[in-house]
Parts: structure tokens; C-alpha cells; sequence
């Protein structure tokens, strides 16, 4: 990835943070579009310190002229990383027009103006762009109403873009995670479980038949798979990377 750029929406952390690091791995220009600044400067440091090259750019996804501000700062990119996303524990009764509204506002809206702004900046050169789904856009996931909604569309988009786009040389698809172990997971876990932590990790982590959550360095590697030259056979593509969880259960 010699001297492309790639854009990556929540880069400042867990997920996100790792799949910075290991574009930047890659001598790739990594733009992190980040509402948190600390942590997007923190990263945007520490590849700089490295020696790799990075920036770190305001951006809320959910606001259409956020994103667009952020885009034009590139004529060009290469790649596209839909990454940001929040999270939500609720079935259809207790889950909130409010709550679908929030989530409906990052996780499809957010993605779609990624796509809206980055496209025409594919286009004419090809590109590649890895939207993140989940385990629930293909599975029945207990209490992730709204969040299953939101990653069934961020499937579905992924679908129709690369549909769209492949006679211009532009690859989408997405990743299908299981539970990873994130600041999210350790912080879900303190909140709503302070006493049996230990406990509920491990029962967090048999969910998964190969007995584990994955690790965000795992994610960031498949992305930065599907970013390479070795890549540009697949697009349309829906990346099961779970443990095992949609294949062996």
C-alpha cells in the first residue's frame, strides 16, 4: 500500500486503533476520522513516531457536513475503513425510537455519508472499501434489536456498492465479527456486571466455538488484507470472522 491513503472512521480506538496501526504498518497515509480527540491524536502520534505517516481529523459520521469537511481534504483516497459504530442492549419492546434514531444515525447514516464523500474519490483509479458489520447482520443475536438493524443495512449497502462500482476497479465488502475483546467489552462488563466479572468473561468468551473473543489485531489484519494488491479478486463479500460462531454452531 506504498504511499496510499486510507481513511479510517473511528480510528482512535479499539477496533479501530488497531486497524490504524496496521495500515500504517503498510506505508500507508492513515486519516483517522475521529470525534475523540485525545484518542485520535494519540494514535495519529504514535504511528508518526514510528515513522509511518498519519493525521488525525475531527469528524462526527452522523453529520453529513462533518464528513464532507473531512473529505475534502483529499483529492484521492485509496482506501475506505467504515469502522465507527455504537452499540445497544435492547429487544423491539424496550429498545427506544430515540435509541433507533442514535443508532440509525451512526451506523447507517455514518457509513453512508463515508460512501457518499469517498466514492468519487475511487473513482477513476479503483479502491478499496471495508465496511464494519457483525455476527448480527446474518445471525438472531438476543437483545440487539436496533444494533442488528443498523448492521443487516451496513451488509446490505456493502452488497450494492460493490454492484455498482466494479466496473471501476472499486472493491467493497464487509466483516462479519464475533465479539473481540475491546475497551467496549471490559467497560460493558464493569458497568452492568461489577461483581462477576470473571465470570461473565468467560461465559462472553464460550460463546464463541473456538473458545475465545478475537483480538482487534485480528480484525485489523483481515482489513488490511482486503486493502492489498493480493485482494483484487474479492469484492461483494461478507468476511465471517467469529470464532466459528456462524459457521459451526
Amino acid at each position: 500500500m506504498d504511499k496510499k491513503i486510507s481513511v479510517v472512521t473511528g480510528g482512535g480506538a479499539g477496533i479501530g486503533k488497531a486497524i490504524s496501526l496496521r495500515l500504517a504498518k503498510a506505508d500507508s497515509h492513515i486519516a483517522i476520522l475521529e470525534r475523540n480527540e485525545e484518542q485520535g491524536r494519540e494514535v495519529a502520534e504514535t504511528i508518526l513516531q514510528s515513522g509511518g505517516s498519519a493525521e488525525w481529523i475531527a469528524c462526527d459520521v452522523g453529520e453529513m457536513e462533518s464528513v464532507e469537511q473531512a473529505f475534502a481534504r483529499f483529492e484521492t483516497i485509496d482506501a475506505l475503513i467504515n469502522n465507527a459504530g455504537i452499540a445497544h442492549i435492547g429487544n423491539a419492546e424496550t429498545t427506544t425510537p430515540e435509541d433507533m434514531d442514535r443508532l440509525y444515525r451512526v451506523n447507517v447514516k455514518g457509513v453512508y455519508h463515508c460512501l457518499h464523500f469517498g466514492i468519487p474519490r475511487m473513482k477513476g483509479k479503483g479502491g478499496s472499501i471495508v465496511n464494519m458489520a457483525s455476527i448480527a447482520a446474518k445471525a438472531g443475536v438476543s437483545d440487539r434489536f436496533a444494533y442488528s438493524m443498523t448492521k443487516g443495512a451496513v451488509f446490505a449497502m456493502t452488497l450494492s456498492v460493490a454492484r455498482d462500482y466494479v466496473g471501476q476497479g472499486i472493491r467493497c465488502n464487509c466483516l462479519c465479527p464475533g465479539r473481540v475483546h475491546t475497551p467496549f467489552v471490559d467497560g460493558y462488563l464493569e458497568k452492568y456486571y461489577p461483581n462477576d466479572k470473571e465470570e461473565m468473561f468467560a461465559k462472553l468468551s464460550a460463546y464463541q466455538p473456538i473458545g475465545r473473543m478475537g483480538n482487534p489485531e485480528e480484525i485489523a489484519a483481515l482489513v488490511a488484507y482486503l486493502c492489498s494488491e493480493d485482494a483484487q479478486f474479492i469484492t461483494g463479500a461478507a468476511w465471517d470472522i467469529d470464532g466459528g460462531v456462524i459457521g459451526l454452531r
